[in-house]
């Protein structure tokens, strides 16, 4: 018995048309009731007054058509191809071929069938269409659910077509829905909050997504529905951001010393004003009795380090230990070395703790982690295992933090009292991703690079330049300078075939440069080998380092002023810009060489294309959240995608700042979400992120 009214909880098995065996296939792809029924939205629409006609068609038009199947079926030949010719009655044919799934596609077509097909127009004994997108409209114009109007066209499986669930068959189902629905399902958005952001309501949007009356109305559904998808995220940040405010649970920096003075004086160097901008926005945090969340971020070189420990002097100064968390050995050896220089000449002890130290080693760092005596402990993942235990943990560093997973930074942070956390990146993160992503921190940029500081130049090279880039390199090493070689992998595998570290420093230092000393680095080299080979190279005894990505993030010789890096189509964005940071720290003028195959993917080419045009971090990284999308940062896992179906980070800002400004006024005048008109609302946030909230705080 099919209930004659549907709201969004019934199963769908009870809408009219699915049934058991449907529902089965629609269980599978995720569709459980008539809720997630009508979020399965359409990919596109089809104006039936904008299609064009045949006859108008011109060879390199990439349109719609519709018409009606003249004649269908397989055509033998060299190659087995399935054929339909289309009428729209213009007085010209189109021919739609496919050479794949001839068989399927025998069967899918009859003649008479009203169909749309979308693709591109080639000119070969006529008009044709090679492998279109096609969706069936009907048998014939009739049934104005398919053929009227803007036609909403949905996504669809070869299973689930194979099931009558093809976009027709989908097209029936939610128009089936949308029609039958309680008159008006019940909206967990308070009034107040729709009229004041000039929002339709949940019904009328859901009705003109699927079934929109005008592209106006489909627009303003649209906003709505995306506008919903960013609320519930923003609404889960600030919710998290009230509960980590609470004054009564932080711990209070307000002791001054002279070790931020000492060590400053001691710079050969001035901090820029951002510097000091974001130094003071920290000093704020820190006496304000709550736990300070804060997310650094700012381009290679721009000083984050520095400000990190004056960060952790002043916790150090106030009796409580500090710990940084780098997401590689090198890069934890870099910054042990660093603090070890300037800070234990203030009689300040820091220590290092890494993955495979021996026990006879491991032993008296812990101990002295356990006993306040080591006032600083900087180590990689090391820091949350079982065992390290730490006196009175004030403060927590994160490096890099998108390289540790988030029960990973939990795990460090429950190795105190509600410590003060600062996380450091130096991927810069587009607007729109921080104000979705880190709504529940204090965001801090450093957007201000050191004085004297020249740009990289960057260029993109093909193999047959290999002999004049290895005559660069060389002309760079005779003038006293030092360079870089960066390969994707440790050794050749037989599944890819890339160049690799370990042959490659073998020939360049039996001929190419075999007058220079080299050497190689690579993550799994034993960490004595590695400091060795960095600590040479920094003295300037190794001249040309032959590495892989290990050398990413950290790496500081202010006389490297080359970098080649082998196919470079490999790499991401960000791992190609911080690789190039590793040059350019010096008073010399620095290059970055892209060395790529011939022919590159369409994404390779815009990431190449993206580093030749620019040195900015923050353009670099709108360039990849336009290119790769974002990644699901509110749970565990950190790649992939956002929790949005509609909702476009890259195009949407001006509805992800409405949403956010409404979320936090609303927190910020209800905390716990108690008040009667939202209920609803708390109630669809405890369903939607009751399992990430707590994940919320570790940032």
């Amino acid at each position: 018995m099919v209930d004659a009214r549907l709201n969004p909880e019934t199963a769908v098995q009870f809408v009219k048309g699915v049934g058991p065996r449907r529902a089965e296939h629609l269980e599978k792809a995720g569709i459980f009731t008539v809720a997630d029924l009508l979020q399965h939205y359409p990919r596109r629409y089809l104006d039936r007054q904008r299609v064009k006609k045949i006859r108008q068609l011109q060879a390199g038009d990439d349109t719609t058509v519709v018409g009606k199947v003249l004649a269908c079926g397989i055509e033998r030949g060299r190659r087995s191809r399935f054929v339909v010719h289309l009428d729209d009655g213009s007085g010209s044919l189109l021919q739609c071929i496919w050479f794949q799934g001839v068989a399927y596609l025998d069967k899918s077509f009859k003649t008479g069938q009203l169909v749309a097909f979308s693709g591109k127009i080639t000119q070969y004994r006529g008009r044709q269409m090679v492998h279109p997108e096609y969706d069936r409209l009907g048998d014939d114009d009739s049934d104005t659910v398919h053929t009227r109007g803007i036609i909403p066209m949905y996504p669809s499986t070869e299973t689930l077509s194979r099931a009558g669930l093809d976009s027709r068959g989908f097209r029936r189902l939610l128009h089936y829905c949308v029609n039958h629905l309680e008159a008006d399902i019940s909206d967990y958005m308070p009034d107040e909050l729709l009229k004041k952001n000039k929002l339709c309501t949940l019904t009328e949007s859901l009705r003109q997504i699927h079934f929109p009356e005008s592209w106006d109305a489909l627009e303003a559904a649209r906003d709505r529905l995306k506008f919903d998808e960013i609320f519930a995220m923003q609404l889960a940040l600030a919710v998290q951001r009230v509960s980590l405010a609470r004054p009564e649970t932080g711990y209070t920096f307000d002791n001054r010393g002279d070790n931020v003075k000492i060590l400053l004086q001691s710079l050969a160097f001035d901090l820029t004003g951002a510097q000091n901008r974001v130094i003071g926005e920290i000093e704020a945090d820190l006496v304000s009795g709550r736990p300070m969340n804060r997310l650094i971020q700012g381009d290679v070189g721009s000083g984050k380090t520095l400000v990190a420990i004056i960060a952790m002097l002043k916790a150090v100064e106030n009796g409580f230990q500090a710990a940084m968390m780098a997401p590689t050995e090198i890069l934890a050896e870099q910054h042990y070395l660093t603090l070890k220089d300037w800070l234990e000449p203030m009689g300040i002890k820091v220590v290092l703790l890494r993955g495979n130290q021996r026990v006879a080693v491991r032993r008296p760092i812990l101990a002295a982690i356990l006993s306040g005596e080591a006032q600083i402990a900087i180590g990689t993942h090391a820091l949350v295992q079982e065992g390290v235990d730490f006196f009175k943990l004030g403060l927590i560093v994160v490096d890099e933090q998108h390289r540790f997973g988030v029960m990973q930074r939990a795990a460090l942070r429950d190795k105190g009292k509600r410590p003060h956390v600062l996380v450091m990146t130096a991927t810069p993160i587009p607007r729109t991703l921080a104000l979705t992503l880190y709504g529940d921190l204090d965001v801090s940029v450093i957007d201000e690079l050191p004085k004297g500081r020249q740009p990289i130049r960057t260029a993109w090279r093909k193999e047959d330049a290999r002999s004049a880039i290895y005559d660069f390199i060389r002309d760079e090493v005779n003038a006293g300078r030092q360079a870089y070689i960066v390969y994707p992998l440790v050794e050749e595998s037989e599944k890819i075939d890339l160049a690799d570290a370990t042959a490659g420093y073998e020939l360049l230092s039996k001929t190419t440069f075999k007058d220079f000393k080299l050497g190689l680095l690579h993550g799994r080299m034993k960490a004595e080998e590695k400091e060795a080979i960095m600590h040479s190279f920094k003295a300037g005894e190794i001249k040309i380092l032959v590495s892989t990505t290990v050398i990413e993030v950290g790496v500081d010789v202010a006389n490297a002023s080359v970098m080649l890096i082998e196919h470079s189509e490999r790499f991401g964005l960000p791992q190609l810009h911080q690789l190039r940071g590793r040059v350019g720290r010096g008073i010399h003028r620095s290059t970055c060489i892209l060395l790529s195959i011939e022919s590159v993917t369409d994404h390779a080419f815009k990431r190449l294309n993206t580093m030749v045009r620019t040195c900015d971090g923050f353009e670099i990284a709108e360039a990849d959240l336009e290119i790769r999308g974002a990644g699901e940062l509110l749970g565990t896992r950190q790649s992939g995608t956002l929790p949005f179906i509609l909702a476009d980070l890259t195009t949407d800002i001006a509805i992800i700042e409405k949403a956010r400004r409404s979320a936090y006024l609303l927190v910020e005048n209800d905390p716990n979400l108690i008040k009667p008109e939202h209920a609803e609302l708390a109630q669809r946030l405890r369903k939607k992120y009751s399992n990430k909230i707590g994940l919320l705080a570790v940032g």
